[in-house]
């Protein structure tokens, strides 16, 4: 726990207590204009991408419209560079977190196309990844009105027991084997007892949840596109875990050992700055 973080926030109106309180219940948090004065720099960073694209990039529609995905990409997109180090993000992170820091972790770049009937399944972060602690924060932020190709959350669910079963967006199919030890990909559509959480938003609003909170998207069968930037952070307590396969984003070479923190020279830390 870090009050003093969150003290300074809710001090220069960053962010209220309220928010703070509704994300550790939650998981997850929409703040309207958190970004928009950073509108304009996300769209042309998210240009720059999209015509450079890294080994990484993909199209996840099936050919039935265009689902854009890159990440890890900030470090050679000045204008992520930008967001990442100037924006609001690192401070507001440390808040929500409540930690005394904020340590960037990676930039996932999501488009989709109008008529992309793909969905994004649900899912939660952390099984992908090789990192694990309490303290942990994704932002969401389109630079497109979004209405029904928002992102859907699931409320509490950063406090199950049980990770779901990680799958590729691509087919559906197990990320891992053993599946017996998670729980099976949820469909809160047809489940009452889970409570859904989704806003319809504009340009520079954020969605903040938890690496652990469940969420996934409609498709986009609107006439316009939904370009978003997500900026994921970890705090205080976030370290190095081995999964049963391999992780994604696909880190290589990074001689980190369980239990160890994220090392800084490539996860920097933002905040304090």
């Amino acid at each position: 726990m870090a009050p003093q973080t969150a003290a300074r926030a809710i001090d220069t109106g960053l962010i209220d207590a309220e928010t703070i309180a509704d994300y550790q219940r939650d998981g997850a948090v929409c703040i309207r204009g958190a970004f928009k004065g950073w509108v304009d720099t996300i769209a042309d960073g998210i240009e720059r991408n999209m015509q450079n694209r890294s080994a990484t990039a993909s199209d996840i529609a099936n050919g039935r419209g265009s689902f854009f995905d890159d990440y890890c990409n900030w470090e050679r997109i000045p204008e992520f560079v930008e967001v990442v180090r100037k924006s609001p993000a690192a401070e507001l992170a440390a808040a929500v977190m409540q930690s005394r820091t904020a340590q960037f972790f990676h930039d996932h770049v999501l488009v989709k196309e109008p008529g992309t009937q793909k969905p994004t399944p649900w899912h939660q972060d952390i099984p992908y990844y090789f990192v694990d602690g309490q303290q942990t924060v994704s932002f969401w932020i389109p630079i497109d009105p979004v209405k029904e190709a928002t992102l859907r959350l699931i409320a509490g669910s950063h406090k199950w027991d049980k990770m779901i079963l990680p799958v590729r967006w691509l087919d559906d199919s197990n990320f891992y084997a053993g599946e017996g030890d998670y729980l099976p990909v949820p469909d809160p559509d047809k489940d009452p007892s889970m409570k859904v959480l989704e806003w319809e938003m504009e340009p520079g609003d954020a969605i903040l949840f938890d690496f652990r909170t469940a969420h996934g998207a409609r498709g986009n069968l609107t006439a316009a596109r939904r370009r978003a930037l997500s900026l994921r952070w970890v705090g205080d307590d976030a370290h190095y875990v081995e999964r049963p396969g391999r992780t994604s984003p696909p880190y290589h070479g990074h001689g980190m050992r369980p239990g160890q923190k994220l090392r800084e020279d490539w996860f920097p830390v933002v905040f304090p700055g």
